[in-house]
């Protein structure tokens, strides 16, 4: 039987589920939010939305709906505006944002982020070992990654956004020290037009060691979206009542 990694960081069960509200405008974010109801407490903001309209005005309109916030915005410039950007962001109430880029950004933005935690995105989920190689990333991607969350931890963020397909080893060789976030978390069959390659199940992520896994498709196109919310909700509580 598989090692379990399963997270024992003290996080409500319910809002391990982040839902990417990756829609096309502020009003059917809203619309979502509010279809979803109480199934979701925890959202990802990412860039589709931030040119939509009022990104800000919505942040603020989640927050008095009591629902926590994940920027998902990948900041990645040179240091200090990446720092600025940050240090800006830390005054907007949100929980979680993403970073890219190299020692000296991560050190800019985990000096700036006051009570925001910073994620140092590890290598992207869209991406396989084919794509590692066009980009010029000759190395595995399990040692890439492995590479990233490392110079995170030691630099001072607080978590990284990886696959679930890498936390188990993350664990094995960090041990719980840093948030792990997972993406590219798929319930159901993948669709063929599906543009996510290193994907696992719910339970899988959170064996492997995930904290939140964040899901966006399997609810937003599903027949019933709070239903499946629910249903997720339940896979992730099967995960965590035998640690309660």
């Amino acid at each position: 039987m598989p090692q379990s990694f399963i997270s024992t960081k003290p996080i409500p069960v319910r809002e391990r589920l982040i839902m990417a509200l990756d829609v096309s405008s502020i009003p059917e974010a809203q619309a979502l939010v509010e279809e979803l109801g109480d199934s979701v407490i925890f959202y990802k903001v990412g860039m589709e939305l931030f040119m939509s309209g009022d990104y800000f005005g919505f942040i603020e309109w989640l927050k008095q709906h009591d629902k926590k916030i994940f920027v998902d915005l990948k900041f990645f410039d040179v240091p200090a505006t990446v720092g600025r950007a940050i240090k800006a962001l830390s005054s907007k109430g949100v929980d979680l944002a993403t970073i890219h880029g190299n020692d000296a950004i991560m050190e800019a933005a985990a000096k700036e982020k006051g009570e925001l935690k910073v994620l140092a995105v590890t290598a992207l989920t869209s991406l396989d070992r084919g794509d590692l190689d066009d980009l010029g990333f000759k190395c595995d991607v399990r040692a890439l990654v492995l590479s990233r969350a490392k110079r995170a931890l030691q630099i001072g963020c607080d978590g990284i956004v990886s696959s679930g397909l890498e936390v188990s080893m993350l664990r094995k060789e960090l041990d719980h020290k840093l948030l792990v976030i997972t993406p590219g978390i798929r319930p159901v069959d993948n669709r063929e037009e599906d543009d996510q390659k290193r994907v696992v199940s719910v339970e899988m992520a959170f064996q492997n060691g995930a904290d939140y896994i964040v899901v966006g498709r399997p609810i937003r196109d599903a027949e019933n979206r709070k239903a499946m919310a629910e249903k997720i909700q339940g896979q992730i509580l099967a995960q965590f009542q035998p640690v309660q």
